[in-house]
């Protein structure tokens, strides 16, 4: 496993910032260690709806967790507000830090995560690939 630190810093947004990270360090399938900060703008879509909610005040990021890959990230975000109520879901463009965000990201060069879109779902899910079966399908 290699892994990864960043910080991010002040006015970057969460989420594209780890796609670009993803893309930059040819990353086929990370996945978040640990990750700390704050937002200043939260942009969250919460479980079974079609668009995300906006919230414009300062928050601490207690978690995020999820997949990163050169293919795309689906990462799931918890924050709290400044009386300790805590929120959470999907992670969208829009999550803008504050002050800081701390990552440490872990990466396998023995998975190969892809995105297709499922019919089942509706959406494009996580397709799975071992490295072993990626150069076999090359040769």
């Amino acid at each position: 496993m290699k892994i990864f630190a960043i910080r991010l810093k002040p006015n970057e947004d969460l989420r594209e910032s780890l796609k670009n990270f993803a893309i930059q360090q040819n990353i086929q399938a990370g996945f978040i260690l640990s990750a700390i900060g704050s937002l200043k703008e939260a942009k969250i879509r919460f479980a079974n709806q079609e668009n995300s909610t906006v919230f414009s005040d300062k928050f601490e990021i207690l978690a995020l967790n999820g997949t990163v890959a050169i293919t795309g990230v689906h990462l799931h975000i918890a924050i709290a507000d400044r009386q300790g109520k805590t929120i959470g879901g999907h992670l969208d463009n829009g999550c803008i830090i504050y002050t800081t965000a701390e990552i440490v990201i872990g990466a396998t060069e023995e998975f190969s995560f892809k995105r297709t879109f499922d019919e089942q779902t509706g959406y494009q899910e996580l397709e799975i690939e071992t490295q072993s079966n990626a150069e076999e399908i090359a040769e």
